[in-house]
Parts: C-alpha cells; sequence; structure tokens
C-alpha cells in the first residue's frame, strides 16, 4: 500500500485542533503570550479560510492528535 493510499482527509476539527496546539507551544514548551481562546478562534478561522480556498490537508491513519498536555 503506497502512502497515498494511507491518507484521509483530515476533518476541520483535527485541523483547528492541531493549529491551536501549535500557537500554543513550542514543542513541549508552552507560550505564554497565546492565550487559549485567541488560538481556538484564530485556528478555526484559519480552517474556514483553507476550505474556502479549496485546500485539502491530509492525514495518515493512526497518527496522533495534538493534547493539552506535553508528553502525553
Amino acid at each position: 500500500m503506497s502512502e497515498a493510499d494511507r491518507l484521509r482527509p483530515a476533518t476541520a476539527e483535527e485541523i483547528a485542533d492541531s493549529i491551536a496546539f501549535a500557537l500554543r507551544y513550542e514543542g513541549r514548551k508552552r507560550v505564554a503570550h497565546a492565550d487559549e481562546m485567541m488560538a481556538r478562534i484564530t485556528a478555526e478561522r484559519l480552517v474556514r479560510h483553507l476550505r474556502g480556498s479549496g485546500f485539502v490537508v491530509m492525514r495518515e491513519p493512526g497518527a496522533r492528535a495534538p493534547t493539552d498536555k506535553p508528553g502525553d
């Protein structure tokens, strides 16, 4: 099975979760200037824009989603 065959479209929620996590953390270190609510609002707006622009983000099966607790 090729890598392309294993990919599936990521859901809007998965994309927003990943973007919001990236806005709140730098690696495993929490970024002090990234408020959680603002990160979520920004992530959701970016997802709407990407979807409206025709982007498709793919995800591998079994890939771990980011968590709010680094090291989980």
